[in-house]
């Protein structure tokens, strides 16, 4: 019997379809049991990680959501209703002045939040906030404040992030996007100020607080001292990281007497032997399909030299960028840096490896480490081997045979701590708010001190270095990285989505998860959103 495959799309539409029952299904349940309604409510407000189906962020605040109104809490969800002219997602499909899919995301919202108490976000124009900006270049619009409200600097990392690069050509294209997202924004920024000031919420849960529509209504609630939380992906599949800071700079709190014990050890070496072997995923993505070791021609080529020492690079429109940058302006800024040090030590063979997300099918970088090195004539420099982001070699086996390595602000100095070599960061990261590795306060400090490592005959590293990693990288994986796994599963349509597994309505009670009992506490008693795996 012939066997026909089916096709795609409508492969797609299929799984969506019956992903929307589940979701209908339960939203029913949860409607039918909630207690009423007692207390001030809960805003939940996420615009930017879905169109249609059912992303990550958009499951983890649904899923804590329903909880919350089991318990008898009141929940609104604030909810886009074309009340953007253009939104982050909707940029990045095709050309980025493309009008977002409002169609498509409004039905789906309409699935999600159905027999929810919704409050809309609608079209409003503001023909005089238009005329102001109207002739504005990229600069201004960067720093652009309008009725007290912060818009240029709300809105530029999504700006960065849609674009996919640092510096903003002076294009009539972008000055176009700039504009419509301010417009995007301070429309964001009346009607949740409406919404503040009518409900009076005990508090607000936003994803991440960096794109722009969350960022702003973020902003607005603060002014209102309504505490916000925010939440991302966390670094374990199906987890989730929620805190009163920004998700994406990782403000993770560790006592000063917590200790990994046997078992905790045991649990954090499992893991760290499979990401050494590139066996991880985040978000739903694998970066690293294959690690391949070091050639020998590569082997040889070190022989020449006194020492090796790794740079390793970030994507510059990353929204943890925006945390990063407090000793240098950015990150080319750190580069530039960095070459004049490869100019003066041509004894030492420099590796600058640019990171693989740079060059992600429908994420690639429009400013690029790879640009930088062309235009710095890398290839001129003996003493520097350039790794583009596609060559998949194993940056732990360059780690093992190095003096040190240079960061900008990359996870990846954590695990060259692990591996017992010393690491100097230039830009600050998640896990420098506790003595990981060295990092220098100001640009003279760096060049200084990363001078001093490369003129010593060996660089010596704290003990207290490699312990910090281990607590900090044990907190974020296993103890702030809530897990979600009970209730999501792959839709096995798009990376990164998911849809509902089969559950009761019961599951979702915090006495029966200890995920939604630790977020419970943690939005309505301001306990630690933390969790021990």
């Amino acid at each position: 019997m012939k066997i026909t495959r089916i096709p795609k799309a409508i492969n797609q539409r299929w799984v969506h379809h019956k992903s929307n029952q589940r979701i209908q299904n339960l939203s029913l349940q949860v409607t039918k049991h909630q207690p009423d309604p007692v207390g001030a409510p809960v805003i939940f407000f996420n615009a930017s990680t879905r169109l249609q189906g059912m992303s990550l962020n958009a499951a983890y605040s649904l899923l804590t959501a329903w909880s919350l109104r089991l318990q008898g809490v009141p929940v609104i969800h604030f909810v886009c209703n074309q009340g953007l002219p253009y939104c982050m997602l909707g940029s990045v499909l095709n050309d980025p002045l493309d009008p977002p899919p409002c169609e498509k995301c409004i039905t789906q919202s309409n699935q999600l939040f159905r027999n929810a108490d919704v409050v809309w976000l609608n079209k409003n124009s503001n023909l005089t906030l238009s005329q102001q900006i109207e002739n504005l270049s990229i600069d201004q619009l960067s720093i652009f404040v309008y009725e007290g409200v912060p818009l240029g600097e709300l809105v530029l990392p999504a700006i960065r992030w849609v674009l996919r690069c640092h510096h903003l050509p002076e294009t009539e294209r972008n000055r176009t996007l700039f504009k419509r997202y301010i417009m995007g924004a301070f429309n964001t920024a009346q009607q949740f100020e409406t919404l503040i000031t009518e409900k009076k919420p005990q508090k607000v849960v936003v994803f991440n607080g960096m794109s722009f529509p969350e960022a702003t209504a973020r902003w607005v609630a603060l002014k209102h001292n309504v505490p916000v939380i925010t939440h991302e992906v966390g670094l374990m599949p199906y987890t989730a990281y929620f805190t009163e800071g920004h998700a994406t700079a990782y403000p993770i709190h560790i006592p000063d007497d917590f200790q990994l014990n046997e078992n905790q050890n045991a649990r954090l070496d499992a893991y760290l032997e499979k990401r050494f072997k590139g066996n991880f995923s985040m978000a739903g993505v694998r970066f690293w399909p294959t690690i391949k070791s070091l050639s020998e021609e590569f082997l040889q080529y070190t022989e020449k030299y006194k020492q090796i020492v790794p740079v390793f690079t970030n994507v510059i429109f990353d929204t943890s960028q925006a945390h990063a940058n407090v000793v240098f302006k950015h990150m080319f800024d750190w580069l530039d840096t960095v070459l004049d040090l490869i100019r003066q030590n041509p004894d030492t063979l420099f590796v600058i490896r640019a990171h693989p997300d740079e060059a992600r099918p429908g994420k690639a970088s429009r400013e690029s480490v790879a640009d930088w090195a062309k235009l710095r004539q890398i290839e001129d420099y003996d003493n520097v081997v350039f790794v583009a982001a596609t060559e998949y070699f194993s940056s732990y086996e360059l780690i093992l045979k190095s003096k040190f390595v240079m960061i900008y602000n990359s996870t990846i100095g954590m695990e060259a701590t692990l591996l017992g070599v010393p690491v100097i960061c230039g830009g600050k990261s998640r896990f420098t708010q506790n003595p990981t590795v060295y990092f220098p306060k100001s640009k003279i400090e760096f060049i200084k001190t990363t001078q001093q490592f490369l003129d010593s005959d060996s660089v010596e590293m704290p003990e207290e270095f490699k312990t910090n990693v281990r607590r900090f990288l044990y907190t974020q994986l296993f103890k702030v990285s809530l897990p979600f796994d009970d209730f999501l599963e792959e839709d096995r349509v798009w990376q990164g989505y998911v849809q509902l597994k089969e559950f009761d309505w019961e599951a979702l009670l915090p006495e029966n998860s200890d995920t939604l009992r630790v977020l419970s506490d943690g939005i309505l008693a301001g306990k630690p959103m933390v969790l021990d795996r």
